[in-house]
């Protein structure tokens, strides 16, 4: 199969479609699981995992290692001891250079744990023997890491400076289900920060729009008609981030939709991975606004007033257990 366009750097630039490694599971962990016994194997973080990993697709490794591990050694142990159980599956893609590290999908008995946790029946969690299959062989598989890579960062905050972090992270798929009528964002979550205790907290509730350049810059300014209906009619002002892979995207992306933005009364601001690297909470944020200088996420909070979480977030009656939003942290080692 002929590798799938990619960009030049950034996530998704190394991926391709040729072939994906999975790793053997042990002839026990092939035979039907007893998920009963297997449930009192699993610590509080482990059924955390499995939501989290059901939420957002696929999580890598050092991924999973930053929101909930001490180190990435002592993550790769229980990974792998939860990969053995068929609580999640992996796959490690083919790279053009170097490896890349495990992907983690839920597996069999992880799907019929969480069924089972949430009171519903298998085939409404949507997942199939088929699925770790797809998630490795989709061109989008390196947008999605990249999406989840910039946010586990954020979620990750609060494990080392307490008071700044996530308080919300819908992936696409709970993004699509509120609003996809309107918008379909990449994600949707809130930053908060507490810089002293003599301040009020800020907080920036924000779509995501991560942009890997494979998409005309038409088709990017086109989405803010969306995101303009969305404020309209819900009466609700998140800002939209744009993140995107190079500093040079992002000047394209700023000269194309600063006019456009202000004419929808919409609060942008853009990024890109040249920029924000391991720490995208810093000063790496640009809003679409005229000899604007790149700022913080805290300081896009106490700078644009009158921001307003989005419509649609309060759980309704016909929300389960499955469809409400995940912790974008685990609980806490007492907890467990």
């Amino acid at each position: 199969m002929p590798a799938l366009p990619r960009p030049a750097s950034g996530p998704g630039s190394r991926y391709t479609a040729r072939a994906a490694t999975t790793r053997p599971r042990p002839a026990p962990a092939r035979r039907h699981t007893d998920i009963v016994a297997l449930t009192h194997r699993l610590t509080t973080r482990d059924l955390w995992l499995t939501a989290m990993v059901h939420e957002h697709r696929v999580l890598t490794a050092p991924q999973i290692a930053r929101l909930a591990f001490s180190t990435l050694r002592s993550a790769q142990r229980r990974l792998r001891t939860l990969h053995q159980h068929a609580v999640l599956d992996s796959f490690r893609p083919l790279v053009q250079t170097g490896s890349a590290p495990e992907h983690y999908t839920l597996g069999p008995a992880g799907a019929t744990l969480l069924a089972a946790h949430t009171g519903c029946e298998l085939p409404v969690l949507g997942w199939r023997p088929t699925a770790t299959g797809r998630i490795a062989y989709s061109p989008s598989l390196g947008h999605d890491v990249g999406v989840n890579e910039l946010l586990t960062h954020l979620a990750a905050r609060p494990r080392h400076h307490p008071g700044s972090g996530l308080a919300l992270w819908l992936s696409e798929r709970s993004c699509a289900r509120r609003w996809d009528d309107m918008i379909r964002p990449d994600a949707y979550a809130h930053w908060h920060d507490l810089p002293s205790t003599t301040e009020s907290p800020y907080q920036l509730p924000f779509f995501l729009e991560y942009d890997t350049g494979t998409q005309p810059l038409a088709r990017v300014e086109a989405k803010l008609d969306g995101y303009a209906t969305f404020a309209t009619s819900t009466g609700t002002h998140p800002v939209l981030l744009i993140h995107t892979r190079t500093a040079s995207r992002d000047r394209a992306i700023r000269h194309r939709l600063a006019q456009p933005a202000r004419d929808r009364g919409l609060r942008v601001a853009t990024s890109s991975l040249d920029f924000t690297t391991d720490n995208p909470w810093g000063p790496w944020w640009a809003p679409l606004e005229p000899a604007a200088r790149r700022t913080s996420l805290t300081a896009l909070a106490a700078h644009w007033t009158g921001l307003t979480p989005a419509a649609g977030l309060e759980p309704t009656d016909a929300d389960t257990a499955l469809t409400l939003p995940v912790s974008p942290l685990p609980p806490t080692a007492q907890a467990s």
